[in-house]
């Protein structure tokens, strides 16, 4: 088709404002998908996504639409994750595309992640339609949503559009507005192919599956390729685009979005944001976009050690699926080999070790998870720790650096001074305060990102009963009195129960792993000790006491000096055994302590 009849759209919101639902709706209304085959949540294959009722990957669909004018354009749209774990899959996504539609919950109004994922469609300079979704409910506050719309994104409000996606009101306005509104693609003017490579999976027959955005020329199966990134040549096998299957295509021409399939066997050969032109004529390479550093790090290991190299293959795959996603090998003296796992935050953590679980049917255990420090020693050379088992010695530190992030936490009024307390119980800080409307207020605040990991947008949801909402972006280093806590039993750390954290929450979170090893290691013949120590000082213990036979059983009456004789015996045995014996720690122990 020609440019002039193609649009490249994605669709952008915060988490569950409806975006899967006007997908499905658009799918319907331009017959992509018979009625027949229509469910809900057409374009979230995974299983993970239709359960927890949220996208984790963004997926491309093409879609034929005959306009109100008579002509037929090409729509091509992506749908993209809410999640702030995901907002890689949404800048990647928009990289790809002129507009954007931007839904806002007419009930919700705009929250932290709907200002987020506006300034990356901003930064991209791409137009953008805001759709005000869910006008049906009883609960819609329509008017107060578009002074939002104006007061705090700048958005005029006259040019949005009053939707309700479940309800199929709207729709074809939604439709006319894409057509009318964002800009045909343009070609760049290189004197071959340019194709920007914006995401891609393994299938087991075709081998690396790349969806593509052509910027330039055209892309054909049986040419020879050039992926400039890795320097390797191919020959395109397979071009295509997705409706929302995958269907072999002739050609893909200037604008058009689909996939290729080359000689490509090994995950490692492909890079997102790679340019592929052709080999005899090579263009220059398209600005891709930034690659992503993780934040989030943990250790994956197999419960099966022999499952190892079967491991190390499943998260190359996942890997290319998920290009923010990062892992090297590492070894624990408690777990064996595994493997160092970089995630964007913890739910992105959560998601990839379910769908290890689930896609590739492994057995694993995640430890704690932990962040990047920047640990200056005295002789001034800068380290960067992941993993408290590299941590020096608290004599050879000068300072410890955390990673920062700005957060924007927006609530109820009535729910501000239990969110100012959080801010300041997680070691935060609040720089200012903004009143959104006559409800909801915007805290802005800077808090270490290893204090927001766990249970931080758990506990805003549970404080402000669901109408909180967080978003945060990172914002460099500061120097903080982080420790390195180590767990002994028996006087022998374990490498696994490690971790790094601020020395006001050393104590707290020693006791509370003490406690929990206390439950879950078995009773020895002798007294084991659980200790939590920070350098050489003990700041919490729990003792085990020993199984003890009664060796008195056979005394009956005579003199006492013989129950001591026997008692004192028996003492002696276990300060022997204790010397010479080493406590077993169960497999279950270290995922029930890493639960904890």
């Amino acid at each position: 088709m020609d440019a002039e009849h193609i649009r490249n759209f994605s669709i952008i919101a915060h988490i569950d404002h409806g975006k899967t639902t006007l997908s499905d709706r658009l799918l319907q209304s331009t017959g992509t998908v018979a009625n027949r085959d229509m469910h809900e949540q057409m374009l979230d294959s995974m299983d993970l996504e239709r359960e927890r009722g949220i996208t984790i990957k963004a997926h491309p669909v093409t879609m034929l639409y005959t306009a109100k004018n008579g002509e037929i354009y090409e729509l091509n749209l992506i749908d993209t994750p809410g999640h702030v774990d995901f907002s890689y899959e949404v800048s990647r996504s928009l990289s790809a595309c002129e507009g954007a539609v931007l839904i806002i919950d007419a009930a919700q109004g705009v929250e932290a992640q709907t200002v987020a994922n506006v300034h990356l469609a901003m930064k991209q300079n791409l137009t953008i339609i805001p759709v005000i979704n869910k006008i049906d409910l009883p609960h819609a506050n329509v008017p107060l949503t578009k002074t939002q719309l104006e007061d705090i994104l700048a958005i005029p409000a006259e040019t949005a559009i009053e939707a309700s996606a479940k309800e199929g009101i709207g729709i074809i306005d939604i439709l006319e507005a894409i057509v009318l509104r964002i800009p045909a693609p343009k070609p760049t003017g290189e004197r071959s192919l340019q194709a920007l490579t914006f995401d891609s999976y393994f299938d087991t027959y075709k081998g690396v599956v790349s969806h593509v955005r052509v910027f330039n020329g055209e892309l054909r199966a049986g040419m020879m390729g050039k992926l400039l990134h890795s320097g390797k040549t191919v020959e395109i096998k397979e071009v295509g685009s997705f409706n929302p299957k995958p269907y072999v295509r002739e050609r893909l021409t200037v604008g058009e979005t689909g996939y290729f399939t080359a000689n490509i066997k090994s995950p490692h050969d492909v890079k997102m944001g790679d340019t592929l032109t052709e080999s005899r004529i090579p263009s220059p390479p398209i600005a891709g976009f930034v690659e992503i550093h993780p934040m989030v790090f943990s250790g994956i290991y197999p419960i099966n050690t022999s499952d190892y190299e079967n491991l190390k293959a499943n998260l190359a795959k996942l890997q290319l699926n998920d290009s923010a996603f990062q892992f090297t090998s590492e070894s624990s003296v408690a777990l064996g080999f595994g493997f160092r796992c970089g995630f964007l935050g913890l739910l992105h953590l959560e998601i990839v070790q379910e769908r290890l679980r689930r896609e590739y049917k492994m057995d694993i255990i995640a430890t704690y998870p932990s962040v990047i420090y920047k640990v200056t020693l005295t002789d001034g050379q800068v380290k960067d720790i992941d993993n408290p088992a590299y941590m020096p010695e608290p004599n050879f530190i000068q300072s410890i650096m955390e990673p920062m992030v700005d957060a924007f936490v927006i609530c109820p009024n009535e729910s501000i001074g239990d969110i100012m307390s959080l801010i300041t119980e997680k070691r935060g800080t609040i720089d200012h305060t903004e009143t959104l409307d006559i409800r909801r207020i915007m805290l802005t605040c800077k808090l270490p990102l290893n204090e927001i990991l766990i249970d931080f947008h758990d506990r805003i949801k549970s404080i402000t009963r669901g109408y909180g909402s967080m978003d945060y972006e990172h914002a460099g280093y500061g120097e903080s009195e982080m420790v390195k806590l180590e767990m002994l039993v028996n006087s022998e750390p374990i490498d696994a129960f490690s971790c790094i954290v601020h020395r006001s929450k050393a104590e707290s979170r020693g006791r509370v792993l003490a406690a929990k090893l206390k439950e879950v290691i078995h009773r020895q013949q002798y007294q084991v000790s659980i200790q939590a120590a920070i350098g050489g000082k003990v700041v919490a213990r729990e003792n085990i006491s020993a199984l003890r036979k009664d060796v008195t059983a056979k005394c009956y009456g005579g003199d006492i000096s013989r129950k001591r004789k026997l008692l004192e015996k028996q003492k002696e045995g276990k300060k022997r055994m204790k010397s010479v014996g080493s406590v077993d720690i169960p497999q279950e122990a270290f995922i029930e302590v890493l639960k904890a």
